[in-house]
This record gives structure tokens, C-alpha cells and sequence, in this order.
């Protein structure tokens, strides 16, 4: 599928010149400084060398004097506390969290966690849950990564006795539950200065005005940061402000003294932290991945075992069994895609909607959310995937750059029994009698919603720059812009005018890959290698051609010999 680029608007050069100047630093770096809005070299100390002492008052976040006081009450007339969350990854890392944190000051038979279960109970907050915490006498229940939606259920937990602090960061309805205390800075009566924490981010700030209050070791707190880096990591929040220096001293956290229950996660999954330090990369694809499959394929309660497991020997039982949770998990995401891969590509009427919408009831709900990932890969437009539940019609949607999906959904809220999410990312649930009706529906809203433009992905490109600009130093100076995600993206560069030094070649196992050399026309003939993943068949349209290559940087270690090399994210070809 053909791929648009579009080029960050630059800033003015005197702008440029003048940062690198301060900074001692090359024009390359000084323009994606200005891009994120660093502007003096007092700011760029601090994005290059984030501090713990830049984290934001969390006493400035609405109802946390409410929360922090009623926690404070439970804790000291040994109430029984449940903590309450999602069984993703960022709801179990919160629960596993807010866990640590509370057995130094609760006793241990005072409190307790519970993840619903996918299936039977769905996602949010559950009846069973509530129903749970009254039978065995919880009389607080703090619910984390989600309930900002669960005002019927807060209220029938306030019948049954049971007081509710909600964690959570997800978009709130009309109504805000009546809970003793709604901790949420995507509320709009909420003055906290940054709303893109994750649901384990919004339970970090609970603990952290906790231990402020009472004078507590922050260093403490901070040995939880590596369970809040995979939260923020796996839940694709923006990398910038507060998230940024979280996940910076998180995967510090990860890197030098991690928890038992991420060590043993990062053994399993063969990363060799002799070799090479985890990244926010080997998080997304390699630990959150494992975390999760536990609540797809059995149980996210599994994973919070893990995450707060304090002997070895169980550590390792838990992780093999997540390893084979895991392993389940592909092959059922492997077949589901493919079958509605075929769907789509045999059906004319599919292939020409604005929208990819399929219902089987025997798909796996567990796996769901990544085959809409990878149809939104595939076709490029708003995918929802739903199966059977319980007599219900449920699923995961997923969007593209730019579309604001969960708008689309709540244009047909009449036919859904309940949905919530953001603009990219949502869950829904409807009667198996709306389903084609809702099809309809969202389908027609997307079709006079969506532009041309939105349904091309899209390639944004940091700064135009030569094959000489490519140095050590350079890549060093890139290297402090980590850690790289959503809002804070390793830089993208475009080299216009290549040539093909006649070296390039096909590798891999299929010949998938490109293995490219060039020279830069324009300014040099110094040759520069790159490799193009999946770009094997472009071989012969690129032997002894110019083109325009849009990349990233990245070492490359080969027989002992480090070299920087550009991994490919397109070619275009001159007319």
C-alpha cells in the first residue's frame, strides 16, 4: 500500500541556529528540539536529563485529598481493602502496584486483588466483583484502569456498604460515578497539568500523595516504577511530560533491579539484558505481550501472581505457564487474522467499504483487540472484530492516524448496550440483533467522516538530511531523546536523491528483506548501508535507481564491528 509522507513544518532557521549554538550541537538536533517545544538550553538539561523532582503535584488531581483521606481510614481501622482493575496490562500492573505498595502498611489479611474474568464477566467493573467484596467483607474497593463509566454499579456497591476509589484515565461519561472519591485527569473539572497518564500512572499519583502526606522514603515508591514503565509502555499513552520521566527512570528500574516477577518475565523471554538494554520496544512486543496473554487465553489474575510474587520457584512456575498462555495466544491470533484476511479479500462489498466490521461467534475474545490491530494494518481503515459472549455481541476497534473512532461509536450509541475507549482504541457491546444494523450505521457515519487522506497511511518525517550527517555523534545526541514512543517517536529523516551503489541485495530466509547500499548524489559519494524489512521484492526496481529513502537510524553490531545503519521505512521511486 502506497504511503504518504508528510514532512514536519521545520522552524525558522535563525531558530535553529541559534539553539545549536547554545547547545553546541548539530542543526539536526536543534530543529527536533524546537519540533517538541524545547526551546532554550535550560529545557533541553531537563528533556535530556529528565528528575524525578519534574513529576507533577499529584495533590493538584481532583478528589485526591477525598481518596488519600479514605485510604488513610481504612488502613487505620483495618478495613479490608480489595483493589479492584482491568486484566490487560496496564489494569494488572496497576492492581499488582497499588498490592506492593499497600502490604508494607495494611496487614496481609486485610487485603486483597481481583481481576474479572474476560469472559464471564467482561470488561470494567462487574456485579460479581461488587457482589465479591460484600460477601467477604471489603469495605473499600479501589478500581483501577477502569469505572469511570460504572456509575450503576458504584451505585449498588454503595448500597452494599461498599466505599469505591476510582483510579482510572479512560474518557468519562455525562455522569461521573458516586464514588467516595473519582481520580481521573481526563475529568474535565480536573485542573492536573498532564491527562495522558496510563490507568497504573493514575494509581502511581494515589501512592505518591500517600507516601508525600506521610513523610515516606520516595525511594521506595520509585522501586515500583518498573511496573508502571510497562504499563505505560503496553497501553501506547504519549511519551512526553510526566509519562516521559516515568518511563525513563522505570525502565532504569527494569534495567538494574527489577522485581522478581519482571525478571523472570525478561528471562523467559529470552532478552539478554547482558547484551543489550530493554527498551521501551522490547516491552511492547516482547514482556507486555506475555503479561497479557495470561487474561486472554486463562486468567489476568495469573499475571498479578507474577507481578507480586516474592519466591523464585513460583515466579518461574507462573512465567512457563504465561510462556505457554503466550504461545496459545499467536496461534489463535495467527489463524483468526488469516480467516478474516480472507473474508475481506473474497468479498467485493468488503473491500469497498470505508470500514472493516467482522462477527464470528467462535473467534477467541481473548485475542480480539490484536486481530482489529492487524486488519487496521492490513486495510488500512476503522476495524472493529466481534464475537460471542455470554449471548452478547462484543468487541475490540481499532483506527487510523487521525480518525477519531470513538466519536464514530458513540454516533450509535442507541444500538450498543455499552462501549468506552479514545480516539483510537475502543470496546463495545451490543444485542446480537443490532449487529447488522450497527454495521450500517457506523459504516454511514465513517463514510461521511473520514477523508481520502486519513484512509492513506501516513509516514511523518522529522527532517530532511543527508548521508554525511549520519556520524557517531549524531546518533549519540539521538540516542538522549529516548525513551522513544506515541508523541515522543525515534526521529524519522528523509534522504532525497540516492543512488544505488550496486551492493544491494536480497537477504533472508524468502529473500523478505532489501539489504541496501547508496550514495547521496547531491552532496557526497561516502556509501551508507540500510536494510528495508519486508521489502525484498522491490530488488529490481531498485538496482542502479535513484529514489527518496525514509528512515530511521539504528547500530548494527556485525563480527564484532558496530556501524550505524538506516533501517527502511519506504522507498519512493522517481517518476
Amino acid at each position: 500500500m502506497e504511503k504518504r509522507w508528510v514532512l514536519n513544518t521545520p522552524p525558522e532557521e535563525t531558530k535553529i541556529e541559534e539553539l545549536a549554538k547554545k547547545l553546541n550541537c548539530h542543526p539536526v538536533i536543534a530543529n527536533l528540539l524546537l519540533q517538541r517545544g524545547i526551546e532554550t538550553a535550560e529545557q533541553a538539561q531537563a528533556f535530556f536529563k529528565p528528575s524525578l523532582n519534574q513529576l507533577h503535584d499529584p495533590w493538584k488531581m481532583k478528589d485526591m485529598d477525598k481518596a488519600v483521606e479514605r485510604l488513610d481510614r481504612a488502613i487505620a481501622s483495618d478495613e479490608k481493602i480489595l483493589i479492584y482493575g482491568d486484566y490487560d496490562v496496564d489494569g494488572t500492573t496497576a492492581v499488582a502496584l497499588l498490592y506492593k505498595y499497600l502490604r508494607n502498611y495494611c496487614k496481609k489479611e486485610n487485603l486483597a486483588y481481583y481481576i474479572p474474568d474476560r469472559y464471564t464477566e467482561g470488561y470494567g467493573v462487574s456485579l460479581k466483583g461488587i457482589d465479591y467484596a460484600a460477601e467477604n467483607g471489603f469495605s473499600l474497593m479501589l478500581i483501577t484502569d477502569c469505572g469511570i463509566k460504572a456509575v450503576e454499579k458504584v451505585r449498588i456497591a454503595n448500597e452494599k456498604k461498599v466505599d469505591i476509589i476510582i483510579c482510572d484515565h479512560h474518557t468519562p461519561g455525562d455522569t461521573l460515578p458516586d464514588a467516595i472519591a473519582v481520580l481521573d485527569p481526563q475529568r474535565q473539572d480536573c485542573d492536573y497539568p498532564y491527562q495522558w497518564l496510563s490507568g497504573c500512572g493514575v494509581s502511581f499519583k494515589l501512592v505518591q500523595a500517600h507516601s508525600l502526606k506521610h513523610n515516606y522514603p520516595m525511594a521506595e515508591l520509585y522501586k515500583l516504577l518498573d511496573l508502571l514503565c510497562v504499563s505505560i509502555a503496553s497501553d501506547i499513552v504519549p511519551i512526553t511530560d510526566e509519562n516521559r520521566i516515568l518511563a525513563y527512570y522505570g525502565l532504569q528500574q527494569l534495567n538494574e533491579q527489577p522485581s522478581l516477577g519482571l525478571a523472570t518475565i525478561i528471562k523467559s523471554s529470552g532478552i539478554d539484558k547482558e547484551k543489550k538494554e530493554i527498551t521501551i520496544n522490547d516491552i511492547v512486543f516482547r514482556i507486555g505481550p506475555r503479561i497479557n496473554a495470561a487474561g486472554r487465553v486463562e486468567s489476568g489474575r495469573k499475571a498479578v501472581e507474577l507481578l507480586t510474587a516474592d519466591e523464585p520457584a513460583l515466579a518461574r512456575e507462573i512465567a512457563s505457564d504465561i510462556n505457554t498462555f503466550n504461545d496459545q495466544r499467536k496461534k489463535l491470533d495467527h489463524h483468526i487474522t488469516e480467516e478474516a484476511i480472507r473474508h475481506i479479500s473474497e468479498s467485493e462489498t468488503e473491500r469497498t467499504k470505508k470500514t472493516t466490521v467482522l462477527f464470528n461467534p467462535d473467534w477467541h475474545k481473548g485475542v480480539i483487540g490484536i486481530v482489529a490491530s492487524r486488519l487496521t494494518e492490513s486495510f488500512y481503515r476503522p476495524t472493529i472484530i466481534l464475537t460471542e459472549s455470554n449471548g452478547w455481541v462484543t468487541g475490540s476497534a481499532r483506527s487510523v492516524e487521525g480518525f477519531d473512532l470513538y466519536y464514530a461509536i458513540s454516533q450509535c450509541s442507541d444500538l450498543l448496550e455499552n462501549y468506552g475507549g479514545h480516539k483510537y482504541a475502543a470496546g463495545l457491546t451490543l444485542k446480537p440483533g443490532n449487529l447488522e444494523p450497527f454495521k450500517r450505521k457506523f459504516e454511514q457515519i465513517v463514510r461521511e467522516t473520514i477523508t481520502e487522506e486519513m484512509l492513506t497511511p501516513q509516514i511523518n518525517i522529522d527532517a530532511r538530511i543527508t548521508l554525511s550527517d549520519i556520524t557517531p555523534e549524531l546518533y549519540a545526541m539521538l540516542q538522549k531523546f529516548a525513551p522513544f514512543g506515541p508523541n515522543n517517536t525515534m526521529p524519522v529523516f528523509v534522504t532525497e536523491n540516492v543512488a544505488d551503489y550496486l551492493k544491494t541485495r536480497q537477504v533472508g530466509r524468502n529473500n523478505e528483506h532489501l539489504k541496501l547500499t547508496v550514495v547521496d548524489r547531491s552532496r557526497d559519494c561516502k556509501d551508507r548501508s540500510g536494510i528495508g524489512f519486508g521489502m525484498g521484492a522491490l530488488f529490481d526496481k531498485v538496482t542502479g535507481q535513484c529514489f527518496d529513502l525514509c528512515y530511521t537510524l539504528q547500530e548494527n553490531e556485525f563480527m564484532g564491528r558496530n556501524d550505524i545503519q538506516m533501517i527502511v521505512k519506504d522507498i519512493h521511486f522517481k517518476e
